[in-house]
């Protein structure tokens, strides 16, 4: 009877434990209430997280030579100038072919080698780009991308500036170099015009115009022979650059077996027109170069963390642009400290490590607290405060462009970040008696809070740092802890018992 008894308590107690826990006493109808509330404020909750995260990606080129990809920046009333964020990637030994579209790109060299060559002031300019490297292409400009190693892929980040844009719904690209497969815009034109522009035949036009069958991104070793890009790309630097200038501006010297009559003498000629030659023989021109993030000496450093920005009176090209870059590495568990940008909208890619993101309407309330990791894309309105968390489990490290309207002019556009809370944050600036009375509090207590803060720009923060990377947690969540839990007093009670 003594143990009949105690099996009963047993279970008596597990069932109260698991009513309290469950909500059992409740009625069907008030579980229901609850269950809709507390998905509602679930679901209001994941749209305010991911308010300022840019999911809207899609790709715009795809081949078995690599991808571009490009998530679409945010328009409207806060925005009248949206920036879209593009991500190429190019598999060794391949080339994306000659275009020029109608917005400016800023190409950000994540990881690999590239050879870039643009037009400009009537020049083909070619570049050698390493990791960390960036370099403007203008709007309207037409260029190539080549990644020329062996082994290793290319993967580029880039800015698209819309404000010079046909405003069509999508990045409109004008594809030189073509055939069936992107159709060049030569090929839009009367076949007996381009045949008399070019000085060949029909047969020929239809031959420049049809071959490439490959898609935009072409893998140069099989192009199909002979292929004028591939053997023009394996020259030397200095072979190419004089051979075109030859091709393009001078007399053709080379045997036509050699360089076929309408190759890409005429086929430049066509698009861009012919030059004074000796005026072009005796200019001097300097090129914009590029510019390596990675070479510059920090903005701003301490132990907690560095960030670098860039500006026109640091890089040219982006002068008139509004267009500004940076680049930030936060410490395991250290913030980037609130602040606003007062004359641009900044864009950001997470380069490497987790961490949150936090953005505040102008009413005081939270806009966004959302997880953030390698790949995402995010963007802060103008005049929003918002601050960076990495978390516990190792640096993060992101990357940017801000971006200022068109109707602000010279220095309006340079963006000055202004800083909410550190030794350098505009409150300390206005510790006084009217700041004081704006919180209620005594001027020698405001005093006494701001000066706990010994720290500027980038703060320690491991107590609100996340704790664990995303899919951590996404895995913890997973598990119903309560029914362990249960589980566990029970047999504990039951042990008690034997």
């Amino acid at each position: 009877m003594g143990k009949r008894s105690a099996l009963l308590l047993v279970v008596l107690v597990m069932c109260h434990a698991v009513a309290t826990v469950g909500g059992y006493f409740e009625d069907p109808e008030g579980r229901r209430e609850r269950e809709e509330g507390r998905r509602e404020r679930e679901e209001g909750k994941r749209e305010r997280e991911g308010l300022f995260l840019l999911r809207d990606s899609k790709h715009v080129v795809r081949t078995d030579a690599g991808d571009m990809r490009l998530v679409r920046g945010y328009g409207g009333r806060i925005m009248e100038r949206p920036m879209h964020i593009g991500f190429i990637n190019m598999e060794p030994n391949s080339l994306f072919i000659p275009q020029y579209i109608d917005c400016s790109l800023i190409l950000f060299i994540r990881r690999g080698e590239a050879r870039v060559g643009s037009i400009y002031k009537d020049d083909l300019v070619e570049k050698r780009l390493t990791a960390g490297d960036l370099y403007r292409i203008p709007a309207g400009s037409a260029f190539y991308l080549v990644n020329p190693q062996d082994r290793q892929k290319l993967h580029v980040i880039c800015s698209v500036d819309t404000s010079e844009s046909l405003n069509l719904g999508n990045v409109q690209s004008f594809f030189i170099g073509g055939g069936s497969s992107p159709t060049s815009i030569l090929a839009g034109f009367d076949p007996q015009t381009l045949a008399a522009a070019l000085n060949i035949s029909a047969a020929e036009v239809r031959e420049l115009t049809t071959r490439q069958q490959s898609g935009p991104i072409i893998r140069l070793s099989n192009s199909h022979p002979p292929s004028l890009w591939t053997q023009f790309l394996h020259l030397e630097e200095h072979e190419r650059l004089a051979h075109l200038k030859r091709m393009v501006y001078l007399e053709e010297e080379a045997n036509e077996d050699e360089v076929p009559t309408w190759s890409f003498r005429k086929l430049l000629t066509s698009v861009f027109g012919e030059k004074n030659k000796d005026e072009d023989i005796k200019r001097s021109r300097t090129s914009p170069d590029s510019c390596n993030l990675y070479n510059r000496q920090p903005d701003y450093k301490n132990r907690y963390g560095w960030c670098t920005s860039l500006d026109e009176s640091d890089y040219s090209p982006l002068s008139n642009s509004g267009n500004g870059i940076y680049l930030v590495n936060l410490t395991a568990g250290s913030m980037m400290a609130p602040h606003v940008n007062p004359t641009a909208t900044e864009y950001g890619v997470v380069l490497r490590g987790s961490g949150t993101i936090q953005i505040v309407f102008p009413n005081g309330t939270s806009a966004m607290n959302a997880r953030v990791k390698e790949g995402d894309v995010f963007w802060v309105p103008r005049y929003f405060p918002f601050c960076q968390i990495a978390s516990r489990n190792g640096p993060f490290e992101f990357f940017g462009f801000t971006t200022s309207e068109p109707s602000q002019r010279g220095s309006e556009r340079r963006n000055r970040p202004q800083f909410l809370v550190g030794k350098n944050s505009v409150l300390n600036n206005l510790r006084n008696h009217e700041s004081a009375a704006a919180f209620g509090v005594s001027r020698k207590r405001l005093r006494h809070i701001l000066n706990a803060q010994r720290e500027a720009v980038i703060l320690p923060a491991s107590n609100v740092a996340p704790p664990e990377t995303m899919q951590e947690e996404e895995d913890k969540m997973k598990n119903n802890v309560i029914p362990e839990v249960i589980r566990n007093f029970g047999n504990d009670m039951v042990m008690g018992f034997d």
